[in-house]
Parts: C-alpha cells; structure tokens; sequence
C-alpha cells in the first residue's frame, strides 16, 4: 500500500514540475505515472552503475557531479517516453531538483 501512495506522490510532483517549469512538458496523469515509474527504475538500476563510475569525478568536485547525473537520468526518462519531455539539460537540472525537493517533501509526510 505505501509503495503505490509513494509512486501516486512521486506523478504529482512530477506534475508540479512540469507546471512550475516551462521546458518539462507532462502529457497527463497517466503519462506521469508512467514516468515517475520509469524515474524510479532508472534510479534504482542504472544510477548506481553510474555513480560507481563515475566515483573519482564525483570525489573531485566534492559530489556535485551527483546533480549532473541526476539530471542525466532525468532527461534519459524523457527521452524514453512520449508522454514526458524535457527540453534541454539545464531544464533536466532543474526538473531534477525541483522532483527531488517536491517528491522528498510528500514522501516524509506520509512517513510521519
């Protein structure tokens, strides 16, 4: 049961993105469903290839090369589906922190 309210609370912050952020287009409610499941996929089975990959560049700028993945990530999922567009990396930086922010914040109220 938590883990469909965590993926329903994960599309609508994906919604709010793409409402607050002009270069992240969300089709519908469907398509943001699908996406923040593709999201959750791609960070549970691509990111961490990555991240250990990628270790001595993100020591080096003191893990700020995590945002850069992320937003890699992000725009990979909307790459991969029609429903869900990002425009451009800068946007994909900014989807992706604004998702993270948004979908942390409802993840800890059901968690309370």
């Amino acid at each position: 049961m938590t883990l469909l309210l965590v993926w329903i609370l994960n599309a609508v912050a994906l919604l709010v993105v793409a409402y607050v952020l002009p270069g992240i287009v969300v089709a519908s409610f469907g398509s943001a469903m699908l996406a923040a499941l593709v999201l959750g996929l791609i960070n549970m089975l691509v990111k961490p290839v990555l991240i250990l990959l990628t270790l001595p560049i993100t020591v080096v700028t003191l893990g700020l090369f995590l945002l850069v993945l992320n937003a890699l990530m992000f725009w990979m999922a909307g790459s991969m589906l029609k429903g869900f567009q990002v425009n451009g990396f800068w946007w994909a930086v900014g989807g992706a922190i604004l998702y993270s922010l948004i979908s942390g914040f409802l993840s800890n109220l059901i968690n309370q």
